[in-house]
C-alpha cells in the first residue's frame, strides 16, 4: 500500500514528504507528512485492530478534536483505515511539569484536561475494556512461558485481587495517558492515540498520570482536586489500588514487548526504581524499543506497583 494513497488528493504529489515516526503495539504505523509548508501526522491502523474498533476509535477522536482535546482531524481514509491530523508542535509537557516554577500549574492543567475528556459523550457502540481482565489475559497467556522474577507475579496477583467496589459512574476514558501521548502547545494539552478510548472508571486516567509522572501524595491530591474542583483531605483507597493496577498492567505490557523483541527473560533481576529508569533513559543508557530497555521499564513499573 502506498502511504500517499491515504492522503487527500490536494496533498499528493512530488512536493510531499512522508517519514516514519513510530510503530505501535497494535501494528499501527505513524508518519509525519510535510506538504506545501504544512506538517501533518498520518496514522494507519494495524492488522490486529478490527474494523469496528477502528471506526469507533476514529469517531471518538473526531469528537475529542472538536472539543480541542486532540489535534484537528484533516482527513479520514476508511479504505486504508488511516487518519490524517494536524501536527502540533510539543513544547515539552514533561519539561514544563518538572520545572519547579511551573509544576503546580502543570498538575492543575492535567486535572482540568482529564475532566474535559470525561465530559465527552460515551458512544452507544463503545465497549468497556476491563483492565483487570486484560491484565489476567497478559499474565495467563502472553507471559505464561517467559522466565520472570518473583516480583512480577507478586505485583500482578495483588493487582488482580484488589477488585474492590465498582465505580459510582463510568466516563469516556482515554485509557492510555502516558507522557508520550501528552502534547503541550504552550497553553493547552492535546492528547494523542485514542485507540484505547472506552467507557472506564474515572480514576483510571488519573491514576495513569500519577504512575507515569511519579506523583507523590501531594501531587496526587492536587491532581484530584483540579479534576473534582475541590480538595480532599486524603487520597482515596480506590485511587491507590487503581495506581497499583495501572503500574502492574503497564509493566506486564512492557515485558510482553521485550519478549516480542526476543528478550530471553530472567528469574532473577534487579528492578530499577522508576525515577532511576527515567534518568537512564534520558542519559541514553537505556532505550525504549530495545529488549533491554523494555525489560527494564517493565520491571521498574511492576516494582513501583508493589511499592505503592
Amino acid at each position: 500500500m502506498s502511504l500517499e494513497a491515504c492522503l487527500p488528493p490536494e496533498l499528493r504529489g512530488p512536493g510531499t514528504v512522508i517519514s516514519t515516526i513510530a510503530a505501535g503495539l497494535s501494528g499501527a504505523s505513524v508518519h509525519r507528512v510535510e506538504s506545501r509548508g504544512r506538517a501533518f501526522v498520518l496514522k494507519v491502523a494495524g492488522e490486529s485492530e478490527g474494523d469496528a474498533e477502528w471506526r469507533a476509535a476514529t469517531a471518538i477522536q473526531r469528537t475529542a478534536a472538536d472539543a480541542g482535546l486532540s489535534p484537528r482531524v484533516v482527513h479520514v481514509d476508511e479504505a486504508h483505515r488511516a487518519v490524517l491530523t494536524d501536527f502540533v508542535a510539543d513544547r515539552s509537557f514533561t519539561g514544563w511539569y518538572r520545572d519547579p516554577r511551573t509544576h503546580g500549574a502543570a498538575v492543575d492543567l492535567l486535572g482540568r484536561t482529564v475532566r474535559r475528556v470525561h465530559a465527552l459523550p460515551i458512544p452507544a457502540e463503545a465497549r468497556r475494556r476491563d483492565p483487570r481482565e486484560f491484565l489476567a489475559q497478559v499474565w495467563g497467556g502472553l507471559l505464561a512461558d517467559l522466565p520472570l522474577p518473583d516480583l512480577v507475579g507478586a505485583a500482578v496477583r495483588r493487582a488482580l485481587a484488589e477488585a474492590g467496589a465498582p465505580p459510582e459512574r463510568e466516563v469516556l476514558g482515554h485509557n492510555d495517558l502516558n507522557p508520550s501521548n501528552l502534547i503541550f502547545d504552550g497553553e493547552a494539552i492535546v492528547l494523542l492515540d485514542w485507540a484505547a478510548a472506552a467507557p472506564a472508571d474515572p480514576l483510571y486516567d488519573l491514576a495513569t498520570l500519577a504512575v507515569f509522572l511519579r506523583m507523590d501524595d501531594d501531587d496526587s491530591l492536587r491532581l484530584l482536586a483540579a479534576y473534582e474542583g475541590r480538595r480532599g483531605d486524603a487520597i482515596p483507597d480506590r485511587f491507590r489500588a487503581t495506581c497499583r493496577l495501572v503500574a502492574a498492567l503497564a509493566g506486564a505490557m512492557q515485558l510482553y514487548v521485550a519478549r516480542r523483541l526476543q528478550h530471553p527473560g530472567a528469574t532473577e533481576a534487579e528492578a530499577l526504581p522508576l525515577a532511576e529508569f527515567y534518568q537512564q533513559l534520558r542519559a541514553g543508557k537505556l532505550a525504549l524499543g530495545t529488549p533491554a530497555g523494555q525489560w527494564a521499564f517493565g520491571l521498574a513499573l511492576l516494582a513501583d506497583s508493589l511499592a505503592r
